[in-house]
């Protein structure tokens, strides 16, 4: 497997009942660039700017979620990774991933349901 497709920080955002990844990479020049949700990659002049513009977007890092942050959003740590594979083809149909329906309770059952 090609670590490069894999290498990064990943970061996540939820929408409704469902995971949007996003993973920021920093260049050796220092620019920055976010593989986003729909398979493009935006570039950034800089990590701060990268890291702005994601949080903007209510993303958070992965690496700084813990127990209480992941169940505030409806997952467990243990049962969500971000996504992985051989290249940036790979990770794209990972990048919007739907939570486990049994989690949820009456109160927040989709609508169409």
């Amino acid at each position: 497997m090609n670590d490069s497709a894999n290498s990064g920080q990943w970061w996540l955002a939820t929408v409704g009942h469902n995971l949007v990844w996003a993973r920021l990479r920093v260049r050796e020049a220092g620019t920055a660039e976010v593989f986003d949700s729909d398979g493009n990659t935006l570039s950034y002049d800089s990590e701060d700017t990268a890291r702005a513009s994601l949080m903007d977007a209510e993303f958070v890092a992965w690496d700084g979620l813990d127990e209480a942050d992941a169940n505030a959003r409806g997952f467990s740590l243990e049962e969500v990774s971000p996504p992985r594979g051989g290249s940036d083809d790979a990770l794209r149909p990972q990048m919007f991933q739907s939570l486990d329906r049994r989690r949820w309770t009456s109160s927040d059952r989709d609508p169409e349901d």
